[in-house]
């Protein structure tokens, strides 16, 4: 009976610090921007430039 009373309390005060981690992250600005996240997916990443060059020799290295 009592490992039940334990087990109770630890989820108490887990629960009340994922609360308190909340209501902190929700102070401190954390869900503010709701707009960026759904355009961010439509800008492409900028990918580099290979010369032909380099590319040549990486093909005869494998032959």
């Amino acid at each position: 009976m009592s490992v039940i009373v334990i087990l109770i309390i630890t989820s108490i005060v887990v629960a009340v610090v994922f609360l308190a981690a909340f209501l902190w992250s929700v102070k401190s600005g954390q869900y503010d921007d709701t707009y960026s996240p759904s355009v961010r997916m439509l800008f492409d990443d900028k990918k580099k430039k290979t010369d032909g060059a380099e590319s040549d020799s990486t093909v005869d290295q494998k032959v």
